[in-house]
């Protein structure tokens, strides 16, 4: 299911009906932060998880 054009528009428009012009560059520089840190903590859970394998491997 993807998002044609239009849709894309109707809700940019509708964040900067509620937000305003001048809040979208701050919203913008939080979402990409939040978007780091999600990668980090799945970068470090998938690593956990990679040596909690290895020590169950070595259990055997």
């Amino acid at each position: 299911m993807r998002a044609s054009p239009t849709e894309l528009l109707i809700v940019l428009a509708i964040v900067i009906v509620i937000f305003g012009p001048k809040q979208l560059p701050r919203l913008g520089k939080m979402l990409g932060q939040s978007l780091k840190s999600f990668k980090k903590g799945m970068e470090d859970d998938e690593s956990t998880k990679s040596a909690d394998e290895v020590k169950d491997d070595e259990e055997d």
